[in-house]
Parts: structure tokens; sequence; C-alpha cells
């Protein structure tokens, strides 16, 4: 019996070493997948967003599509170009809560505050926005990714977390 007992521990340690091989070798191929766009390049490609800093389209191929509820923009500079009329106006704030890769691509999910500080007439959104309104939401984002860059963005709202309210909001200033 002790025998028995003692051949089972060494399966099971055996099985756990192997595990633990296997963890190791997954993450030694971390950059290769999400087609070798890591969680860490993905950081600092919302931070560059966040920040108003044009270069976030480092990260895309140049012919990448950026498909959003209301509208699809094709080619990099384009995409740059819609978000700099955007920020001319709100400063958008992105996280990702949760971030999921494989070898095509990544899926995230996004809660963002879109922050009025200038009056927007006949903006992207619905309606006309007044300075100082904040909106909130909660989105999935899904990006293929092909040799490190993105090829294509499919982004819908998932949650209305609070509508377009009045809550004092001034570029520089916070609320």
């Amino acid at each position: 019996m002790r025998d028995s007992l003692t051949s089972r521990r060494q399966i099971i340690g055996a099985g756990a070493a192997g595990l633990g091989a296997l963890a190791t070798a997954g993450a030694a191929r971390a950059s290769e997948t999400c087609g070798g766009f890591t969680k860490a390049m993905y950081q600092d490609y919302v931070d560059r967003f966040n920040a108003d800093d044009p270069t976030f389209i480092q990260y895309y191929h140049d012919d990448v599509e950026l498909e959003l509820p209301a509208a699809t923009i094709k080619g990099a500079t384009k995409i740059r170009d819609f978000y700099k009329v955007v920020h001319a106006h709100i400063k958008e704030t992105v996280e990702f809560t949760h971030f999921i890769s494989d070898e095509t691509g990544i899926a995230v999910v996004l809660p963002s505050e879109f922050a009025c500080y200038k009056d927007w007439a006949d903006g992207y959104f619905p309606r006309d926005l007044k300075a100082g309104e904040v909106m909130r939401t909660i989105s999935f984002g899904m990006y293929w990714v092909e040799n490190g860059r993105i090829r294509q963005i499919k982004a819908a709202r998932y949650k209305l977390v609070n509508d377009w309210r009045q809550e004092g909001f001034t570029l520089g200033g916070g609320k």
C-alpha cells in the first residue's frame, strides 16, 4: 500500500511539474499570441489615445478599418483625423478591464468617459452637446491583429452607465 501511495504522489508530482512547464512555455509564447500584440502594447496604445497623442496610430496598419455604431472609418490617418475633431470638443478617457487574446486578435471591455469641454453642435453624437456634460459607457472592442499591428476594430456599446448630463466638467479642471 505504501508503494502504491508513493507512486501516486510521484505521478501527481510529475503532472504538476508538467503543468508548470506548460505555463512557462505559454508565458514565453505570449508575444506570439494576438498577432504579436501584447497586453503591454495595448496599454501603451490606450495611454497614447487618452493623452490625445496622435502617435496612437503607430499601432495600426495603414489600411485599418474602425467600425463604430454610427460610422466606419478606413485608414490610420482618417481615424486620427476623426478623433482630432472629437477631441477638440471632448476629453475621452478609455480604460480596459478585461483583456482576452489569441493568435488572431484581442477582445476587451472598455469603460469610457466622454466629457464635453467645448459646446459642439452637429457633431458625431446624435444631439448638440454643451460644455460641462459627461457621458459614461461600457463598450466591447474586438481587434483583429496581424504582425503586431491592428488591422480591424469593431466597437459596440454594451451599457450606458449615464447619458449626457451636466456635471460642470472643464478641461484641466476636472469637475
